[in-house]
């Protein structure tokens, strides 16, 4: 029995801890004399159980006679010795066992772990550092490669997942379920979740799971409240409305905040994570702000829906149809989203077709009605034409769907003769010549998810899109199936024209032939009128680029896509080159910045890249106060590798220091190319 109220807590944490038996094994195999590794490097999502892990580690550990230490990154004061203090007298054990949770706040040190402190200690030393992101290369040489190990955790399965749930006391089946959608294998989401419905007796209504008052509030101070202030509630609201946050979205969206400063604030947080193009929230944050944003104060949430919302139009007309994912983030309504928006899954990811899907896919279709007559109709697709083809697969790399789709302008020939595409192909040619038109052979969800909730065909439509080489489709043709309610309701909530001599009859099956105008401004406009027809807005108007920028009437499309003002070029100002150092990775940007030349969207991205790598070059002196204002620009933008507190440990300086040249640099590589351009 327990005799402190610590080892009360420490009692039920074990109690509660489920799942992991692979990771735990692992674990176990290491408490030897002489074990597979000695470094585990432990990495994954915030959410996803890191934290709980290592407790349940440094259980077993010292119950087989290893003297334990856990240390908290964030509780690391930026001072000398800081990390020797928090490990104490451990570090004289015999067989220490030393767990570092939130490493990605102290990952600066890592050089210095190597080459001093893991060195020092005894031979039986197991460490284990645990951080959102992957390790860095040098855990994985100079010897280290045969100590070291990495140990990614996966988002935990459906079972572990109910005895989750039940351990923290909830025994409603269909209220436990749909946790378990929601939560989509965090740990914490699950966690947080059963507590809070517990707490209210189970009585939850199932839809709009992440909106319920309690879990809010049990998500925000747990995990977010104490890095928040009053000063950057308005950032942070911006965060949790769009899929990704960057710089030039705190710049249009919040005028009257600096931009550059607050995407730094926004960067630390701990329940941020640096994602392609920009930072993301934690998903469960992410949800509890927005809806606590919605109850605190409606027409805020309003105000800067509408402005993302504009922003990303006007970026996707630069920028090419990526930002259609953006902006289904801001839509509500399920069957848009289920066309035409992917949620981030950690339970699935796109893919392209591999001739080994053929035995899998043929079986599958097989099971549906009209199937076998359906892939026999498919095939010549699959075999002639696979690049047409997308799929979907689990985190098991198991095929879960697929989706057919061409262009009028790149259809392949195999598709002339299809019995779908080639009289769609014939209708869109003659009816919408000069337009960008995308037409859906298939999109199928083969693990049953049949209502608009599926993440696969959420996933697998977005990524059609995208694949596509389209800029802004005008014009979809879609295949609905009628006996498909949720493929019926897509097709209301974005008003489609069914062509009903286009349908396609086989056995006793129909294809009906749906058409989709999206609206003059395209795929993207048709987006952003969702977006403000659901905010009560009317038809959206023009926008603006930023306060000095023609509006969007008068923005007219040249012969390589890329917008200009009056059919006059852009001039080249310290913001745009500011931008096109942030998005030297980001070839569709780029493409459309007024640095760019050329005729294609490689061309002009690499003219870009050029034309930053001779500033970089040139722009600086001799002396060792201009050299280092070089490198640090050169390692913070053209050779990025880890994050900018990496740098600033590589360059020998503080982080205001770097982050202070960095500034500077980015401005003299400015003043370089805006002379250049002049």
């Amino acid at each position: 029995m327990s005799s402190t109220l610590a080892e009360r807590l420490a009692a039920r944490d074990e109690q509660r801890f489920v799942g992991r038996e692979r990771e735990l094994a692992f674990f176990d195999s290491l408490f030897v004399d002489d074990p597979p590794a000695q470094v585990v490097l432990v990495h994954g999502p915030g959410g996803i159980g890191k934290s709980t892990l290592l407790r349940e580690v440094a259980r077993r550990g010292s119950k087989r006679g290893w003297t334990t230490r856990l240390v908290e990154g964030r509780d690391l004061a930026p001072v000398p010795g800081e990390i020797e203090s928090a490990l104490g007298d451990v570090t004289d054990a015999e067989q220490p066992l030393i767990l570092f949770d939130t490493y990605e706040r102290m990952s600066a040190a890592g050089g210095w772990l190597r080459a001093r402190l893991l060195p020092s200690l005894p031979a039986r030393s197991v460490v284990v550092l645990a951080g959102r992101t992957a390790p860095e290369p040098g855990w994985f040489e100079g010897g280290w490669e045969r100590l070291s190990i990495e140990l990614r955790l996966d988002p935990m399965p459906a079972d572990a997942a109910l005895s989750l749930i039940q351990a923290h006391g909830l025994q409603d089946g269909d209220l436990a379920q749909q946790l378990i959608a929601w939560a989509d294998g965090s740990p914490l989401a699950l966690a947080l979740a059963a507590d809070a419905a517990y707490r209210d007796g189970a009585r939850w209504a199932p839809e709009r799971i992440h909106e319920h008052p309690n879990l809010v509030q049990a998500i925000l101070h747990r995990v977010a409240r104490t890095e928040l202030d009053g000063g950057n509630l308005d950032v942070v609201a911006v965060a949790a409305l769009a899929r990704v946050c960057d710089e030039r979205m705190l710049r249009d969206v919040l005028p009257d905040v600096d931009p550059e400063a607050a995407y730094l604030w926004l960067r630390e947080r701990t329940f941020a994570e640096q994602v392609a193009g920009g930072v993301a929230l934690h998903e469960i944050v992410r949800q509890a702000m927005r809806a606590d944003l919605r109850a605190r104060d409606p027409e805020r949430d309003r105000e800067l829906r509408r402005r993302i919302a504009d922003h990303l139009f006007v970026r996707g007309l630069r920028a090419g149809a990526r930002t259609v994912v953006d902006l289904a983030e801001l839509v509500e309504n399920p069957a848009v989203r289920w066309g035409f928006g992917a949620d981030g899954s950690t339970t699935h990811r796109p893919d392209l077709w591999r001739a080994e899907d053929a035995p899998v896919a043929r079986e599958r279709l097989l099971a549906k009605p009209g199937g076998e007559a359906w892939w026999e109709l498919m095939q010549p697709i699959l075999t002639l034409a696979p690049d047409r083809v997308v799929t979907v697969r689990d985190a098991r790399d198991a095929l879960c769907g697929m989706a057919i789709a061409v262009t009028p302008d790149s259809a392949p020939p195999v598709a002339e003769q299809d019995i779908c595409l080639g009289p769609w192909l014939a209708h869109a040619r003659a009816a919408h010549g000069g337009d960008e038109v995308l037409i859906w052979r298939d999109s199928i969800d083969f693990v049953g998810h049949g209502d608009i909730s599926s993440p696969v065909l959420s996933i697998l439509n977005t990524a059609a899109i995208l694949r596509s080489g389209l800029k802004n489709p005008r014009y979809s043709y879609i295949p609905i199936d009628p006996t498909n309610p949720a493929a019926v309701a897509f097709a209301r909530a974005v008003d489609t024209t069914h062509l009903e001599h286009l349908d396609v009859a086989f056995e006793d099956k129909v294809v009906e032939c749906h058409q989709v105008d999206h609206s003059d401004d395209g795929i993207l406009g048709g987006m952003r009128g969702a977006v403000y027809g659901e905010l009560g807005l009317g038809a959206p108007g023009p926008v603006r680029l930023g306060p000095d920028a023609a509006p969007l009437a008068s923005v007219i499309f040249e012969d390589d896509g890329v917008g200009a003002v009056d059919g006059s070029r852009e001039p080249v100002t310290a913001e745009v080159v500011r931008e096109a150092l942030r998005s030297l990775n980001q070839p569709l940007e780029l493409a459309a910045s007024p640095l760019a030349s050329g005729a294609t969207t490689e061309e002009r991205a690499a003219a870009v890249r050029a034309e930053v790598a001779d500033a970089v070059a040139n722009a600086f002196g001799d002396s060792p106060d201009e050299q280092l204002l070089r490198r640090i620009v050169q390692r913070g933008y053209l050779d990025p590798s880890g994050s900018h507190e990496l740098a600033a440990d590589e360059l020998h300086v503080s982080r205001a220091t770097y982050f202070r040249r960095l500034r500077s640099a980015s401005q003299r590589v400015a003043e370089y190319l805006m002379a250049k351009h002049a």
